[in-house]
């Protein structure tokens, strides 16, 4: 894990400088737990009764794979997310829809943001706005996958059924 070892200056001392993949590998179980805090609210989502694993367990390896992402030099091609793929599966096997997975992606994308801007002022701010557009892109990435993965078990179901 690098470091930025630029400094900001402020009256009251410095300040160390940290990349959206520091802050965020930093942060990841507020994240999560920040997350987790918008899905209760959410009638839509706690319809389906999970306990804390079942409803956060992807989310470590979800946020992993934005950090890798976050890391890749400019010019790399991304990784599928293997993750991804297996958390549609298990949301679909849980009776999600696809509104639902939709909300949840939404609201991990809601999370990371709230929490990039509460620690604002230790952002490396000449990259964070291509970065913003990095993590939306990687959870919308990842999002497409869980949508495949629900499309192919419907295709499948319908095959069954003939």
């Amino acid at each position: 894990m690098s470091k930025v070892l630029e400094r900001d200056k402020k009256e009251n001392g410095a300040v160390d400088i940290e990349s959206v993949a520091d802050i965020l590998e930093r942060e990841l179980q507020p994240v999560i737990d920040d997350w987790l805090s918008r899905v209760e609210r959410e009638p839509d989502l706690i319809c389906i009764p999970l306990n804390y694993e079942d409803r956060t367990g992807h989310l470590p390896q979800l946020l992993h794979d934005v950090i890798a992402r976050l890391r890749l030099d400019a010019g790399s091609k991304a990784p599928i997310s293997a993750a991804a793929a297996v958390h549609g599966d298990l949301r679909r096997q849980q009776g999600y829809t696809v509104a639902m997975a939709v909300e949840e992606s939404r609201l991990l994308q809601v999370s990371i943001f709230s929490m990039l801007h509460k620690d604002v002022k230790r952002l490396e701010f000449s990259k964070l706005l291509p970065d913003v557009v990095t993590i939306a892109d990687e959870v919308d990435a990842q999002l497409k996958q869980q949508m495949l993965r629900f499309m192919a078990a419907d295709v499948a179901k319908t095959a069954k059924a003939d």
